[in-house]
């Protein structure tokens, strides 16, 4: 038990009836405290706050028996069991079964689950956890394969759309690299292709109208270190063979020049363009392509990993004061807030968090932050519905059934059957026939209790 919460996640590698395909995660992300994660597959599980049977989520703001999940052949239903403070689906009250699909946001309360698909006994790589917070699948992938690839010296393609994380990615591959030589990172947009091919590769003196000195080049710069090529899809294409040629052989040779120079530099990538088609349309060639994605790393958008976008606010929000020096003050979440960042696209992924931690930071008095303190560019409903949101379509034909509270002789769902003989004999010599301990221990009532140690012939004891 920690944070008053009750462990859920069973063996790595523990079997399930119907293979991987129903495995699924609900991971809690608000409060923050809360570490509660929970795998599930085709059993039927409820959540709540106590009860036997019950997977035990250690707020007040959930109900006992709060919400149930089953499985309905191809995908998880989620029910509301009548719970006090109600459950949101994607910001919208769930008043019937819903079918969740990945990435939905539910809300028990003021506590945030976030559901998965995916294999829970994935590997992780703590190594990188710091750099690349977040428990998402999608981060947990990241961070192994950056492991993996950060010690071969083989190129890495980075592919993403902008803002999602490659130059964080690009400083951990070199970080656990142990190459002694320095990060150089050019951006290959936007500049001709004379301009490119000197910054790549050098230019001598007199090489070109302007070259009024010797210019190493990023090439030479980066030597026993690691270069970072970023918008490599905006390459000219007639510069295309001779970074090939870099890569494969190690050498270079200055714009103006005709010796060439040995280079021990690995290269990592990136580009949010799609290499594919620019390959079919003749823009991109297909060689460079297979040299560069020796390591090809796919980087989803912030919206298809939810379960990171509190983390990467709090590891940016850390940084907004380191480089500032001044002490990290902590900024309270309100659940309405919480919502707000949940639930919004991200278009400009971790580039908008840079910009919301900014504004939040820039406030020296703000301690609590609620809907009226986020700036009105992420509150506003987006252009577009949310790939995920909850829809009439995805609703079942018939709603799950939440059965009424049983009588004291019929078990409740989620809880065990009537005890054996044995098994209840065990109990009350363990409990020393305490009858109140005996009716948290079976979760029923005390009269239920008696029922059972008179049917078993077992005296009845004090009930304090």
């Amino acid at each position: 038990m920690a944070d008053g919460l009750e462990s859920t996640l069973p063996p790595t590698g523990s079997p399930t009836s119907s293979g991987d395909s129903c495995l699924a995660t609900l991971t809690a992300v608000h409060p923050p405290e809360l570490t509660w994660q929970l795998v599930i597959d085709t059993q039927p599980v409820i959540i709540g706050r106590e009860g036997f049977g019950v997977h035990l989520i250690g707020n007040r703001t959930v109900s006992r028996r709060h919400v149930g999940v089953t499985w309905n052949g191809t995908c998880h239903v989620v029910s509301d069991l009548g719970s006090r403070n109600g459950c949101k689906l994607e910001g919208r009250k769930l008043d019937a079964a819903t079918v969740l699909e990945p990435g939905d946001v539910i809300q028990l309360g003021d506590v945030f689950l976030i559901y998965e698909r995916g294999d829970p006994a994935l590997d992780d790589a703590a190594v990188s956890q710091a750099s690349i917070p977040g428990r998402s699948f999608a981060a947990r992938q990241l961070r192994v394969q950056i492991a993996r690839a950060a010690v071969d010296p083989s190129p890495v393609l980075l592919l993403g759309e902008t803002g999602t994380g490659k130059e964080w990615i690009t400083r951990e591959l070199h970080r656990l690299s142990g190459r002694s030589g320095p990060l150089v990172a050019l951006n290959c947009a936007a500049l001709g292709s004379q301009i490119v091919e000197s910054q790549l590769f050098g230019h001598l003196k007199g090489a070109f109208t302007g070259a009024t000195s010797d210019q190493p080049g990023v090439f030479r710069a980066a030597h026993g270190g690691t270069l970072f090529l970023d918008e490599l899809g905006e390459l000219p294409l007639d510069l295309q063979p001779k970074l090939l040629r870099a890569l494969q052989d190690g050498l270079i040779v200055p714009v103006g020049g005709t010796k060439a120079t040995p280079v021990d530099v690995r290269v990592i990538a990136a580009t949010n363009k799609n290499l594919q088609q620019a390959i079919d349309q003749h823009t991109f060639r297909l060689d460079l392509y297979s040299r560069l994605a020796m390591w090809e790393i796919a980087i989803p958008p912030l919206r298809a990993r939810r379960v990171d976008i509190l983390p990467w606010i709090s590891r940016l929000s850390s940084l907004w004061c380191v480089a500032r020096s001044i002490p990290t003050r902590t900024l309270t979440m309100l659940p309405d807030a919480v919502e707000s960042l949940l639930l919004h696209p991200w278009p400009d992924n971790l580039r908008g968090i840079d910009r919301l931690v900014h504004v939040l930071r820039s406030n020296p008095a703000l301690e609590s932050i609620s809907p009226t303190e986020l700036p009105a560019w992420l509150t506003a409903p987006p252009a577009r519905p949310l790939a995920s949101a909850t829809s009439v379509a995805r609703q079942l034909p018939q709603p799950l059934a939440v059965a009424p509270d049983p009588g004291p002789d019929e078990p409740r769902a989620g809880r065990r059957p009537a005890p054996s003989r044995e098994e209840f004999s065990r109990a009350y010599e363990e409990h020393a026939g305490n009858v109140r301990a005996l009716s948290r221990h079976f979760d029923r009532d005390r009269r239920q209790i008696y029922r059972w140690m008179d049917a078993y012939g077992l005296a009845r004891k004090s009930d304090d």
